[in-house]
């Protein structure tokens, strides 16, 4: 008997090829692509949208939605950069003060999910709204960073100097070892268990006499976590804050996670196939940067991309319950 593929894995195989294929691509058609600057700069110029990502996919295989994410982002920022410049708090005081309010903020609308049984898309969304408020009472304009933790130690001392030319910033630090910790919360704690339980059927997971309630909220927490530390990403890759930055950055969050292979029923995903999904936006960005074409045609691909990849679901799911189905047994 030939083995199979198991049909859950095939979206995460499909996005593994996918990635490598235009890697190969770029490789193949521009002689320095295959350089350690180009890899360096796929992560550290994806680190904002990486660390996101990995919020939204907890969201996600939960069975929810977060809109906030953008929002929260460039409250996060403005907030950093106006404690540090005009109030002179010490910057890690303000980055912790930034990653609580993430993280209550997310558990508020978890709360209000969980309690009330309101519609995650509904509360998120006024979420959405609320935080790019806040940030424009904040501050109404950008305001740079100047400080000499930020000049200095962020990206100097925390730098990893790989050679003569190129070093690791200290931002791709942050997404790698917010992926390896996403990584083994997901898949190897009982807390993840409870995500995907929940995000499977949340009914059954209730009378299997699971903590629905909690789990749901603690993953908003922790998605809200996720959207603030983004924001703190944000201000070491720009040293600047701004209440207006990142809008729409929850949109490429959710289309890393659904390229990535996270059926956005939730339930079905794997954090590993969201940071491929990212370095997959980070790629076809990247390209057509060499091809010195209009930047419109990156959110013309990724769209093309996002629709192909949500028919693989559709296809995988309809494939699985027919396998799945009495008659196939037997």
């Amino acid at each position: 008997m030939k083995p199979r593929i198991a049909s859950q894995y095939i979206p995460l195989l499909a996005t593994a090829v996918v990635l490598a294929t235009l890697y190969g691509a770029g490789c193949a058609s521009f002689h320095n692509f295959f350089s350690l600057r180009v890899l360096v700069n796929l992560f550290g110029g994806n680190a904002v949208l990486g660390v996101a990502a990995v919020g939204a996919t907890l969201v996600i295989l939960a069975g929810g939605i977060d809109l906030s994410v953008g929002s929260v982002i460039g409250f996060t920022s403005i907030l950093i950069a106006t404690l540090v410049e005009e109030h002179h708090v010490n910057p890690v005081l303000a980055i912790l003060l930034g990653l609580v309010l993430g993280a209550l903020f997310g558990a508020a609308m978890g709360c209000l999910i969980q309690w009330f049984e309101l519609p995650p898309f509904l509360v998120t969304l006024a979420g959405m709204f609320l935080a790019r408020g806040l940030a424009f009472v904040v501050r109404p304009d950008n305001l740079g960073i100047h400080h000499a933790f930020y000049a200095e130690r962020i990206n100097r001392d925390f730098a990893l100097p790989l050679n003569s030319q190129v070093s690791w910033p200290f931002a791709a630090t942050c997404f790698v070892t917010l992926f390896v910790g996403a990584l083994w919360l997901a898949h190897y704690t009982r807390f993840g268990r409870y995500i995907y339980a929940l995000g499977g059927d949340e009914t059954s997971a209730r009378l299997m006499g699971l903590p629905v309630a909690r789990t749901k909220i603690l993953t908003y927490t922790v998605a809200g976590l996720c959207s603030a530390l983004a924001g703190v990403v944000y201000t070491f890759t720009t040293q600047n804050g701004d209440p207006a930055a990142c809008v729409g950055k929850e949109l490429e969050a959710i289309a890393a996670v659904v390229i990535g292979g996270t059926l956005l029923s939730g339930g079905v995903g794997y954090m590993a196939g969201t940071a491929m999904g990212v370095l997959i936006l980070g790629l076809i960005q990247t390209l057509i940067t060499y091809q010195n074409l209009n930047s419109w045609w990156t959110v013309i691909v990724v769209g093309l991309l996002l629709l192909l990849f949500i028919l693989l679901q559709n296809v995988v799911s309809s494939l699985s319950g027919r396998l799945d189905s009495p008659g196939r047994h037997g």
